[in-house]
């Protein structure tokens, strides 16, 4: 970080990154994702904001798979995380 750039300033630009990483060009996903991040990302400590980035490190066919419901990651931290995210999107608005 250098002189100009304020806390705030990283934080938008660490928010703006996990936004753009989770475009993925699928619509299902988007529409899973991107809700996720824009309405949960502040609320998330620097461990979830890492593991997320570790679930966007995976194939669009296995996200589409988890975040659908469909079957299940094997990574119990991952699913986690994939649970929160669909619960995120069937709340009611």
């Amino acid at each position: 970080m250098n002189d100009s750039t304020t806390p705030d300033d990283a934080a938008a630009a660490e928010r703006g990154r996990a936004w753009w990483h989770s475009r993925r060009g699928l619509r299902e996903l988007d529409l899973l994702l991107l809700p996720f991040v824009e309405d949960c990302w502040e609320r998330l400590d620097a461990a979830d904001r890492a593991l997320y980035q570790r679930l966007l490190d995976n194939e669009d066919s296995e996200l589409l798979v988890w975040l659908t419901g469909r079957g299940a990651c094997l990574d119990a931290e991952i699913q986690a995380l994939v649970e929160r995210i669909r619960a995120h999107h069937e709340a009611p608005v």
